[in-house]
């Protein structure tokens, strides 16, 4: 099959001099491509004069992630798209267990690996762990990851299975499916626009896997910290957008509402936490949800599935319950 691995870049000549290489040296089978969104910094002439047998796409301005991808693969022909964030360092053998899936199962659309943390090489990394899934309201969590309680790889999770999203972190999907779903939401910019791909290609009858025996390690937060209030901006708001594209029809005011609710209860506990910036970004998220609402309820496709969610309040089971551990999620009575 005709693999393409694309790594986003914006300002990343660090990145890119430290995880290209295994890239280059574990990816005989795929051509590798940087997409760059317009950096400042010299990335492109470093990737030239050492890695010249990586082709460069240039976007003319920084897209973010969802439209930086868009924008590139219309000039990338390949089968497969193998979307890598720049702090991933793949290993030996990562694509062939991928090729071989998609070779066998023709209805599934979207697969992601193992991935572990760059830093703790024996734990789950926080960007998709052994693969996602959301609660009714669109909270997003992972086997091997709940909020921030990430489990240690013991090998519970050596498996191949069926799981509801897959992470931008290592993304792999049919590029004839990337192009009968538009691609990534680009009002999204970033985060959670690969939940919503998966969601729509998941309301289309696709099937998203995730297989562990292809493994990755990740940084996590290299371009983006998690405690930045941009970062919460947009995870608040495009939670909200997602879930108006997607949720079935007749859940979709009242999963809305008790969402917001929740999102408030979240904002006081930044203020209480002494992170108003987050709790402003919290405000802004929802004032920027109620302008996109007519536009994005538009934006809704004729078919939703109603199973899409497998608990419904992760955020009850963990803070209330204390459940930290994703198979412990289904022990419970």
């Amino acid at each position: 099959m005709k693999i393409a691995v694309v790594i986003l870049n914006w300002n990343g000549i660090l990145l890119l001099e430290k995880f290209l290489p295994s890239l280059l040296k574990y990816s005989a089978e795929a051509t590798i491509y940087v997409a760059d969104n317009a950096s400042t910094d010299d990335s492109i002439s470093f990737v030239k004069a050492f890695f010249p047998a990586v082709q460069i796409v240039k976007n003319d301005s920084n897209l973010g992630f969802a439209d930086g991808y868009n924008k590139a693969l219309k000039y990338i022909d390949a089968e497969i798209y193998a979307l890598v964030n720049s702090d991933v360092e793949v290993t030996k053998n990562w694509l062939q267990p991928i090729i071989k899936t998609f070779e066998n199962e023709p209805n599934t659309a979207i697969i992601q690996p193992k991935i572990l943390d760059f830093k703790r090489k024996e734990y789950f990394e926080y960007a998709g762990a052994a693969g996602g899934f959301i609660d009714q309201y669109g909270y997003p969590y992972c086997r091997g990851r709940i909020f921030d309680a990430l489990e240690k790889d013991s090998g519970q999770y050596d498996d191949h299975c069926q799981i509801f999203w897959a992470s931008g972190a290592c993304f792999f999907i049919r590029s004839q499916v990337y192009k009968d779903l538009n691609g990534f939401d680009g009002e999204f910019f970033a985060h959670q626009e690969e939940i919503d791909l998966c969601w729509r290609a998941f309301n289309k009858g696709n099937k998203i896997k995730y297989n562990s025996d292809s493994v990755v390690y990740h940084i996590g937060g290299a371009t983006l910290q998690q405690g930045n209030p941009k970062k919460t901006f947009l995870n608040f708001r495009n939670s909200l957008l997602m879930l108006t594209k997607n949720l079935p029809k007749e859940q979709l005011y009242k999963i809305l509402l008790g969402r917001m609710l929740l999102d408030g209860i979240a904002g006081i506990q930044f203020l209480a936490q002494g992170k108003p910036k987050h709790f402003f970004a919290v405000l802004k998220a929802h004032w920027s949800f109620y302008r996109l609402f007519m536009a994005y309820y538009k934006k809704r496709n004729k078919f939703q599935h109603t199973e899409y969610y497998n608990v419904k309040s992760i955020v009850y089971l963990y803070f209330i319950r204390k459940i930290i551990v994703f198979n412990d999620l289904f022990r419970i009575k």
